[in-house]
């Protein structure tokens, strides 16, 4: 079975994001959410994943209205596939105008 993790920086700030809130989905159907700790990193989200396409949802207009910044994007989306039996990790790369992400280890 598959773990999954993520890790969110502001690249404003040059920091880890904390606090976003992140939710797990295969389909529409809800698995998992969590928040960002200190370090910007959710550990594991959802329990082992089988094979699929599943999304993650990242709230970052929350984020940023709590530090009082106008933001483009209330939410990022990512879906992607799980494939095979490995350790899947999800960083999101952020600020107010733009975004970016990657398959990390």
């Amino acid at each position: 079975m598959s773990t999954l993790s993520t890790h969110v920086l502001d690249a404003v700030r040059g920091a880890p994001a904390t606090g976003v809130t992140v939710t797990l989905y295969q389909r529409e159907r809800q698995l998992d959410s969590g928040e960002t700790g200190a370090d910007g990193r959710i550990r594991a989200l959802g329990e082992a994943l089988e094979p699929g396409t599943y999304r993650l949802v990242f709230d970052t207009g929350a984020y940023f209205a709590r530090q009082g910044v106008e933001t483009f994007y209330p939410e990022v989306s990512i879906a992607f596939v799980v494939a095979d039996d490995r350790r899947y990790h999800v960083p999101l790369l952020l600020s107010p105008f733009a975004f970016s992400t990657y398959r990390g280890n």
